[in-house]
């Protein structure tokens, strides 16, 4: 078997924890999630604030990761009595407890993004060396049939 195929255990039990906890895994492998999480450990913010420090996210998309947060306990939202009303996010106790993983995961990233882009090369250039790929290079491009 290839390197990159691990046995996972399989039966009852072990169904029933993952889908125990696939809601929590979804929550917090998300990746707005853990791009939300890591901006509201350096302290409380606004919402606007969140926005321009998220680059990628759209209002929509962070609306619905902060009230995803916010239900699960990880967030808090404080709306002051101004006009226009100020709202401030800031991490939950348990939500600066998930700030320690997903910071052990970015340092695992950060060590290992050069050995995974190298991976992915040698993959990709593969696929393309194989006989799938010697017939589809066979093939005219749409570049070529646009000229």
């Amino acid at each position: 078997m290839a390197e990159t195929h691990t046995l996972v255990p399989t039966g009852d039990d072990a169904h029933a924890d993952c889908r125990a906890f696939n809601d929590v895994l979804a929550r917090i492998g998300d990746k707005w999630t853990v791009m939300v999480v890591g901006v509201l450990s350096q302290g409380p913010m606004r919402y606007s604030q969140i926005l321009k420090v998220i680059d990628g996210i759209s209002q929509r998309m962070l609306t619905l990761t902060l009230k995803g947060l916010e239900r699960d306990g990880l967030v808090t939202r404080t709306v002051y009595p101004t006009n226009p009303p100020r709202v401030d996010y800031t991490l939950t106790e348990r939500g600066q407890t998930l700030t320690v993983p997903l910071h052990g995961l970015w340092v695992w990233a950060r060590a290992n993004k050069s050995a995974i882009d190298e991976a992915r090369r040698h993959f990709d250039q593969g696929r393309r060396s194989g006989p799938l790929g010697a017939l589809l290079q066979k093939l005219p491009r749409a570049a070529d049939r646009a000229g």
